[in-house]
């Protein structure tokens, strides 16, 4: 069956009957459950839920019990639910899959069977988006997430100034099962008034000013100084890495570069904006800011990174990179410090 994108499933969600089938694969798995909720809310009446609906692991069920599930009828209502999670276990069972396939071919009409499969597998599994409705779980493009994030604080009862809903993010990432498990912390918290971005910097340990972003804004901005400083607290907060800096440093060079080479095409104002913009949507960019901020800054920066400081600040993200994957090197900061002397502005380019 031809795919889905996730919203078109919850567009067909709610205008009529669920599918037969249901194959959710890609990378957010809280995305999954989040359409899997949907299915059993239009499918299910909450009072007979308990009766029609089974949830099991493909690697614990035998082609006798699968089959079982699948067949068995609903007690007092149109249909049931069946989810069948981590599909990936299917690949140490040939006869069990062989079942489930055929199943699929002729589904029952009473059953919604729901096929999940797991993170860790990204590739598609055909057979089962030949029958099945197909629907890729995919990360949200930063605007999404923030739209996402200020639903689920709602929904959990957290409430966030604008500011503080951004600077999550920021010092999170966009990663939805993160960003799910902090707001669930923040949660246990008395919700008095909105929290503030200085608030959440201080229960989630990065301080608002002193996130990766901020270090990269430093670092292209062409603030020196700054850049080295916020090295100290920036690599002190959880889940940083030298790593992780040069990847986002490396990535926004990509982008300096992009955008250098429509500026030294002539495009000017909004030409070049647009230009930028549809090589992000393209790309479907992710880890960054929205990608209209992305855009903009890398505009911004492209006037004082001409082609041959591009190359030369990729060569040494490059050496840096290489210089922390080094099991004899432990000193993250002196490299990174390094990183961002090779990458300081001349003083010709800076008049």
């Amino acid at each position: 069956m031809p795919a889905q994108t996730l919203d078109a499933c919850f567009r067909a969600l709610r205008k009529g009957a669920p599918a037969p089938v249901y194959y959710f694969h890609g990378p957010e798995d809280i995305l999954k459950d989040e359409a899997i909720r949907a299915i059993l809310d239009r499918a299910l009446d909450p009072a007979l839920r308990d009766f029609n609906f089974d949830q099991r692991s493909a690697g614990q069920l035998d082609p006798e019990s699968l089959f079982a599930l699948c067949a068995t009828l609903p007690m007092m209502a149109e249909r049931r639910v069946v989810v069948l999670r981590d599909l990936e276990g299917l690949k140490r069972k040939p006869k069990l899959r062989a079942v489930l396939l055929e199943y699929l071919e002729r589904p029952s009409p009473e059953t919604v069977l729901i096929l999940v499969q797991g993170s860790g597998d990204e590739a598609v599994d055909k057979d089962f988006a030949r029958t099945a409705c197909t629907v890729a779980c995919n990360p949200l493009p930063p605007e999404r997430v923030l739209r996402w994030l200020e639903r689920r604080a709602e929904a959990v009862g957290v409430r966030l100034e604008p500011a503080a809903a951004e600077h999550l993010i920021r010092s999170v990432g966009g990663e939805l099962g993160t960003l799910s498990s902090e707001l669930a912390k923040l949660a246990a918290l008395p919700a008095d008034e909105p929290l503030t971005a200085e608030r959440v910097g201080e229960l989630v340990g990065v301080r608002h000013g002193e996130t990766n972003f901020d270090w990269r804004d430093a670092l292209f901005d062409g603030r020196t100084a700054e850049a080295v400083r916020l090295l100290v607290p920036v690599l002190d907060q959880p889940g940083s890495s030298g790593v992780r800096l040069v990847t986002l440093a490396g990535t926004t060079l990509v982008g300096i570069g992009i955008a250098r080479s429509h500026l030294d095409r002539k495009l000017r104002g909004r030409a070049l904006g647009d230009a930028v913009f549809e090589t992000i949507r393209q790309g479907r960019v992710f880890g960054l800011l929205p990608w209209t901020e992305e855009r903009d800054r890398w505009v911004r920066w492209a006037a004082s990174w001409p082609a041959t400081r591009v190359r030369a600040g990729l060569r040494a993200a490059l050496e840096a990179d290489r210089a922390l994957k080094e099991t004899t090197i432990s000193d993250e900061q002196g490299v990174l410090t390094d990183l961002v002397l090779r990458m300081a502005p001349l003083k010709r380019e800076a008049a």
